[in-house]
């Protein structure tokens, strides 16, 4: 299949249709408002945290508790988050929150029954209630919000570019190179913005990205950096461009509902105390994840 090439217009920026532009400007708001509020809320948390010494004590999760173990929906495909080791045994940065947690919220770490998940079943588990939740490298966004609730975000994602090229140490230096992009996927705006004299060829896979980089035909690939990451640990010619041209939150995904108010409130505390004490900053720089 031929490639599909995103062009240059002759101004040497890009064509901007108008409509996009303003979805572009309105997402772009959300999202600032959705960092606010995420930031507001862990804040709060970690004045109650720090204020009490413990985590609040919310009211009993009976049919949780009852059962005595967590049922969590993870990644078992996707390193460094959440995947297996040459022995099957699920590993990465969800696989320690979920298990975190199910020590914090249940008192042994063993207390959770991970369930792998593929990428389009990943909020309908929740909604349905297959699950207790799902840390299966979700990002929040509004329009899931109205399937969901999201916690406090664990990680925040983003675009960042994966070279091979020694020579390539800045974004800067892919000026009027060839960039990799999925088609139709949300980085092609980002690596528009940040270097527009760039020639964006569309790939279909990971495999054709790294096929085409291999080959010379590009020089470089953007995508997020929790699959970067994995890339790189496999095949560590590669490296990650220090410049991050965007962020995502990821969020563990839980049910909406007054019913599980208690279930939210516990998981936000024990993420903010996570954050706090800079365990998950440990737990995903020891993965690998920038």
């Amino acid at each position: 299949m031929k490639a599909e090439v995103y062009p240059k217009n002759q101004s040497g920026g890009w064509k901007t249709d108008t409509l996009l532009h303003r979805i572009g400007v309105w997402q772009q708001f959300w999202f600032s408002s959705f960092i606010l509020y995420s930031l507001s809320l862990l804040l709060i948390v970690c004045c109650c945290f720090l204020g009490t010494g413990s985590i609040a004590s919310a009211a009993e999760m009976p049919e949780i508790q009852r059962r005595g173990y967590l049922t969590i929906a993870v990644k078992d495909n996707l390193r460094p988050l959440g995947f297996r080791d040459a022995n099957g045994n699920l590993q990465g940065l969800e696989i320690d929150l979920a298990q975190r947690l199910a020590s914090d919220l249940l008192g042994k770490a063993n207390a959770v029954k991970l369930q792998p998940i593929a990428n389009r079943d990943r909020l309908s588990v929740v909604f349905n209630n297959k699950v207790d939740f799902a840390i299966a490298r979700v990002t929040a966004t509004e329009s899931r919000s109205r399937l969901v609730s999201f916690s406090v975000p664990y990680y925040f994602d983003g675009t960042y570019l994966v070279v091979k090229d020694t020579g390539i140490q800045q974004t800067k230096d892919l000026a009027n190179r060839k960039i990799a992009v999925l088609n139709n996927s949300s980085t092609i705006a980002d690596v528009r913005y940040y270097v527009p004299n760039a020639e964006l060829v569309g790939v279909n896979s990971y495999q054709e990205a790294r096929s085409q980089m291999e080959t010379g035909e590009v020089q470089a690939f953007a995508a997020d950096a929790s699959l970067l990451s994995g890339w790189i640990q496999e095949y560590p010619q590669y490296r990650l461009l220090p410049n991050k041209l965007s962020t995502a939150p990821l969020s563990v995904a839980m049910p909406k509902g007054l019913q599980y108010d208690d279930l939210r409130l516990q998981v936000n505390e024990a993420i903010a105390r996570y954050i706090a004490e800079g365990w998950l900053k440990q737990r995903a720089q020891y993965w690998g994840l920038p």
